[in-house]
């Protein structure tokens, strides 16, 4: 049978019976299904145009005439489905690579070098044997003893060493508490050699690529995580690798695939070969790094809540398929708990925040809000989930930021009035308006707020007179953002008064999450003397919006500071400096990690911030003054 799919007029052959969901996979459509396929968040849904497709959720309320829920449908003869622009598609995304610089304490002192050796040649009274004669000379060469040689190398070895005329070059990966060689070469090889630091974010990965001669950027590259058509997050992938057949085997592959098409573009760039990159340095939250390494993860979600490894011993690339040398070593930072990984000892790492004076508190928002607190005498974490809504799930026009998403809006004069109101908005790209990312949410409900169109439970004044704001009788009042006539797929960009209260939820649990830490220290937030941005989502936040919102603490603007894809900054630290790949590690066995699921505190926190911008305004003095 044969499936066709609009507007991209792309035909594709199935076989009867074939789920939708995935025959559109196949035919290179990836849609952001939320829920993983299970047909819980209705965001699959596409337009059938002909042919007998069947879905055993088509008269969910979620789907129009018309359409099915592809990831509930099979296919029963030759059709035509049609999946407009407007959100629904996994396209670039706008991708945070190191746009911030931060300072860079360590001496370059890679965790991989190549090094040179002229090895004494034997005789009838020298009688060394080659193992022997390669160490000694390493140790004079590094200082370093217990440097370890696998069976490979050991086979290499006889043959090296008389095809260089004794001359052999050495590649070395010594990480500072281990040394290991991973590869061996004839003669005095001068030909570069590279490292990769990566970033595996749950929406996003990101890398660069390093020439560790010097330790210079050679590219940058960063592209969505197809992980994410199996659910939109950690839960989400989890469930999926624990009740989907080979659920961890597929989702391992789809981290794995997005890795090796950013490696790919980079080599093709500049014209280097695969194997010449010897060494990765991962940094991931904990269920990532369990799903990239291939690791069952279902217990992180179960109480008592126990990863597998919380530093998963490093491998060979091609233990994991990456490309690379096969023999290069694949390092994850480590992890303090269940939900903060090692994306945020590498923060903490590249921030520097457990070696400074200064109380500081770094947030990373993303899927899930990770928050540190300390400085150099203490430092205590924690997770909340913010769930998916920053990112567009859970909202009608929501989506992530890609071509075409709104970022800010601008209301007109009268807005809360009988006067005409106009919205002006600014797209990623200066695209066609196809639907709203996180950081537009966040502007647009601040500026709602504001200007009195919304009350402080989210709620709309339903007694304005003003034509934007409407009753929908399947989903209640919405505003309008974009009328039809202006957007790329026709039809108006609304705001749900469900989509504020998902972004109220969000906010909250990340302002709980800082005020749970808090109290656990018995601080108070004016006891915080730095507030440290990180990801790609902060980079694009308005900071003055998301106090007026109460998702940040109401301190004075100096105080906040960008600093960028932190994550990725400190897995480059790692891969360029043994000193800071050490220091990372020690970092993780001294942080504290508060599990919030204990105790009261977080949901008495969280019910409390449960408004805008939140119960207690004596915590935003700034919105009384508004007021």
């Amino acid at each position: 049978m044969r499936l066709t799919v609009l507007p991209d007029d792309v035909t594709i052959e199935v076989n009867e019976g074939d789920n939708l969901l995935k025959a559109l996979d196949q035919a290179g459509i990836v849609i952001n299904s939320s829920c993983g396929g299970r047909g819980t968040c209705g965001r699959c849904v596409v337009d059938l145009v002909n042919g007998d497709i069947r879905s055993e959720y088509t008269k969910n309320k979620k789907v129009g005439q018309g359409q099915v829920l592809s990831c509930k449908a099979t296919i029963h003869s030759d059709a035509t489905v049609s999946v407009p622009n407007d959100g629904r598609r996994l396209s670039s995304h706008k991708v945070l690579i190191n746009e911030v610089e931060l300072d860079n304490p360590f001496d370059f002192d890679p965790i991989f070098r190549k090094i040179h050796l002229t090895l004494p040649e034997p005789s009838l009274t020298d009688n060394t044997d080659d193992l022997s004669r390669l160490m000694v000379e390493l140790r004079k060469e590094t200082g370093l003893d217990n440097i370890r040689m696998n069976l490979a190398m050991m086979r290499k070895l006889p043959r090296v060493l008389r095809e260089g005329k004794w001359q052999v070059t050495v590649g070395l990966n010594h990480d500072g508490q281990q040394a290991t060689i991973i590869d061996l070469e004839p003669g005095h090889v001068t030909t570069k050699y590279y490292g990769l630091a990566i970033d595996i974010g749950t929406t996003t990965i990101k890398m660069n690529l390093v020439d560790l001669t010097n330790g210079k950027n050679v590219a940058s590259q960063g592209e969505y995580n197809r992980q994410q058509k199996y659910g939109d997050d950690v839960i989400n992938r989890i469930v999926y690798s624990a009740e989907e057949k080979d659920g961890v085997d597929i989702l391992q592959k789809a981290v794995i695939d997005s890795i090796n098409t950013l490696i790919n573009r980079m080599l093709k760039e500049h014209g280097i070969q695969a194997h010449q990159i010897y060494a990765s340095v991962v940094a991931a939250n904990t269920t990532m790094t369990h799903l990239f390494m291939g690791i069952y993860a279902n217990y992180i979600r179960l109480e008592p809540y126990i990863p597998a490894a919380s530093t998963p011993q490093c491998v060979y690339g091609e233990e994991l398929g990456l490309m690379m040398n096969p023999k290069g070593l694949v390092y994850n930072l480590p992890a303090v708990g269940s939900y903060v990984g090692g994306d945020i000892t590498s923060g903490v790492l590249s921030t520097q925040l457990a070696r400074r004076e200064m109380l500081s508190l770094l947030i990373d928002i993303g899927t899930n809000g990770e928050i540190v607190l300390g400085n150099q005498d203490f430092q205590i974490s924690c997770a909340c989930s913010a769930g998916p809504t920053f990112e567009g799930g859970g909202i009608k026009y929501g989506m992530r930021a890609m071509d075409g998403a709104i970022d800010k809006i601008q209301l007109s004069e009268g807005c809360d009035s009988e006067a005409g109101c106009e919205v002006t908005v600014s797209t990623i790209n200066h695209k066609k308006p196809v639907g709203i990312c996180g950081s537009g949410l966040i502007d647009t409900i601040a500026t709602l707020l504001e200007v009195g169109i919304i009350d402080r439970t989210g709620s709309f004044v339903k007694s304005l007179k003003n034509s934007r704001l409407r009753h929908n009788e399947e989903e209640g009042w919405e505003f309008v953002l974009v009328w039809g006539k202006d957007t790329e797929h026709g039809k108006d960009i609304t705001l749900l008064e469900s989509d504020i209260k998902n972004v109220i939820r969000a906010k909250g649990a990340i302002f709980a999450g800082i005020r749970s830490l808090l109290k656990h220290m018995s601080m108070s937030v004016d006891d915080i003397e730095e507030l440290l941005i990180a990801g790609g989502f902060g980079n694009s936040l308005n900071i003055k919006d998301a106090v007026t919102i109460g998702m940040l603490p109401d301190l004075p603007l100096e105080k906040y500071r960008y600093v960028g894809n932190t994550s990725l900054k400190g897995a480059q630290l790692s891969l360029t400096s043994k000193e800071a790949y050490n220091q990372v590690m020690e970092f993780a066995k001294g942080m504290t990690y508060l599990e919030l699921s204990v105790g009261n505190d977080f949901m008495d926190e969280f019910v409390s911030a449960s408004f805008l911008p939140h119960t207690d305004l004596t915590l935003f003095p700034s919105f009384n003054k508004k007021l």
